[in-house]
């Protein structure tokens, strides 16, 4: 999903770094005088501010500063940049990723053209994708006990000492089938180059509005990832009698299932928006990552 609203000033600019060393702590605090020169109000978060040198902007937790700006930077890696798109949710904040090592699918912009990027996106020469989220909400004894978001993925998954689990899987209250695995995944099409491409799923074009549902080793070699309209809502119910499952969010967040809790796992009302690097499209990053090409 595209979309190339420019009418947004962007006066407050909030950057959230992953940890940083060496030569990266100079490029954040680069990066803070030269907003601060264009005459931008810079927010950090805690952790990220703990790196900058004689900061005299505005610091606060990383979920409060959507409250705060109307863009954020990302400095890192996919991992940061997944961290924040859980907490810009509400907000429609757009999300331009800086990444400091190697190309990622989310902080597609390398550091050199950092610069280029931002004078582009402050002069309205930019677009954007508006990203698909998921949420998951667990009942327990027909009670709603937790409520989550992603963007790339929702996985049920067991621990390091269980045996298969149990899942019986609906779609829009159809029966699906039962999963004997050792997880399931839902994901995203962001997420379908993540950890459902590990598990044999299939790659998604970001732009499509649809929800791929990926068993992870499964018992029955018949059970393969299939793609349903992100319209659907999915049901999962956990039927292994055992303490060692769990529930992840984007590889970041976990959460303890017991015996017949209950996954309801539907598209999010909401979108995040993700700033395009426009010197680098799709197919290249796909290339780039997954090394087609290569002898």
């Amino acid at each position: 999903m595209k979309s190339d609203d420019k009418n947004e000033e962007f006066k407050a600019i909030g950057i959230v770094s992953k940890p940083l060393k060496d030569k990266n702590i100079s490029v954040l605090n680069a990066l803070i005088k030269w907003l601060e020169e264009k005459g931008k109000k810079v927010f950090l978060d805690k952790d990220t501010a703990s790196f900058a040198e004689n900061f005299k902007g505005t610091v606060c937790r990383k979920s409060d500063l959507p409250n705060h700006v109307e863009l954020i930077i990302v400095l890192g890696g996919d991992g940061t940049f997944l961290s924040v798109a859980r907490i810009v949710i509400k907000k429609n904040i757009p999300i331009l990723g800086v990444n400091l090592g190697s190309l990622g699918f989310l902080t597609e912009t390398p550091l050199d053209n950092m610069y280029n990027s931002l004078d582009a996106v402050f002069t309205g020469q930019y677009k954007t994708d508006q990203r698909l989220m998921l949420r998951a909400h667990v009942h327990r004894q027909g009670e709603r006990i937790a409520e989550y978001t992603a963007l790339n993925d929702i996985v049920i998954n067991k621990g390091a000492i269980a045996r298969i689990i149990t899942m019986s899987t609906y779609v829009d209250h159809k029966f699906v089938t039962t999963y004997r695995a050792d997880g399931l995944i839902i994901s995203s099409p962001t997420g379908s180059t993540a950890y459902s491409l590990a598990a044999g799923g299939p790659i998604i074009y970001p732009d499509l509005d649809v929800i791929v549902v990926s068993p992870i080793c499964p018992h029955s070699l018949g059970n393969r990832s299939i793609v349903i309209p992100a319209s659907c809502s999915i049901e999962i119910t956990l039927e292994s009698q055992t303490e060692d499952v769990f529930l992840t969010l984007d590889g970041q967040v976990g959460f303890t299932l017991r015996a017949n809790d209950v996954v309801e796992i539907k598209k999010a009302d909401t979108t995040i928006k993700l700033i395009q690097n426009l010197d680098r499209n799709y197919f290249e990053i796909l290339r780039t990552k997954l090394g087609w090409g290569d002898s």
